[in-house]
């Protein structure tokens, strides 16, 4: 009987530590503790302008918490998207103007959520390499001009997260006008930030997702800039999830920005997932 009690004992206390055994272990694959984790973007006493700029519908989701996180502080944020997303895997049920239809649709419910301003271009999705980097740059100064932010939320120059030139040629749009008017008197922004990950992250990325194995870059030197600092988006993740989820159309290829999100209770998800990479422009 005693043997059968603490057996009884012992799965009990497995059971009711494997959770936050789990998020431990979860914490130690993906993030790196050399990283300085911040608790903000911006002060929070100091309302601000920001201005976020992305190619796609569902790349927000990438900063989803840090945008939410920043809405809910007072900031007035803008989320710039420069296509509809037509060019994105419909698996064979829509053809682009219907999917266009479809995910301009999802993007503004995922800025609702958010709590975001939404300003949907129409430029040619998986086309900005023809429009060209003079015309990229001409966009977003534009935009700038539009709503003098004091701070630019955007893709990496390098890779564009994991490879699609969309992505790179927008971060580098954005890059390129952030250093080359910095100095400016009637340059509004103050810090450019740039979505990257740590490379721990990239590791299991390259691993579980379809989109970095063929895209990323193998080559030395050629990844994703180092991230300067992180921030802690666990309170903001039950949004995040939700603006996710809107992105119905989309929902197998964000498996890969989220892998088993479906199958992990959020309170645990939440603790290993709630974290956001950044690079500050110099």
């Amino acid at each position: 009987m005693k043997t059968v009690l603490k057996l009884g004992l012992a799965i009990g206390v497995f059971l009711l530590l494997a959770p936050f055994l789990l998020i431990v272990i979860g914490n130690q694959l993906l993030h790196d503790s050399g990283i300085p984790e911040k608790a903000r973007l911006i002060p929070a006493k100091n309302k601000q302008v920001i201005l976020a700029f992305f190619p796609h519908p569902d790349d927000e989701i990438t900063v989803a918490g840090t945008l939410h996180q920043l809405v809910s502080e007072g900031h007035a944020v803008h989320l710039v998207c420069l296509t509809r997303g037509e060019s994105g895997n419909a698996f064979g049920k829509f053809d682009k103007e219907e999917l266009a239809e479809i995910r301009s649709r999802e993007l503004q419910k995922s800025a609702d959520l958010i709590g975001v301003t939404l300003h949907l271009l129409k430029y040619p999705d998986s086309g900005l390499k023809d429009l060209g980097l003079d015309s990229l740059i001409n966009i977003a100064n534009h935009w700038i001009n539009e709503f003098n932010p004091d701070i630019l939320v955007s893709y990496d120059s390098k890779v564009g997260l994991y490879g699609h030139d969309d992505h790179r040629l927008t971060g580098q749009a954005m890059e390129n006008l952030y250093l080359s008017r910095k100095n400016e008197s009637n340059f509004s922004p103050s810090a450019l930030y740039q979505v990257t990950l740590c490379s721990k992250q990239i590791e299991v990325a390259l691993k579980l997702s379809e989109g970095f194995k063929r895209n990323y870059p193998k080559g030395k030197g050629e990844g994703l800039p180092i991230p300067d600092f992180s921030i802690n988006t666990q309170k903001e993740f039950s949004t995040v999830l939700k603006a996710m989820y809107v992105h119905e159309s989309q929902k197998e290829v964000l498996k890969d920005l989220m892998p088993y999100h479906d199958q992990v209770p959020v309170w645990i998800y939440s603790r290993v997932f709630g974290r956001e990479y950044f690079r500050q422009v110099k």
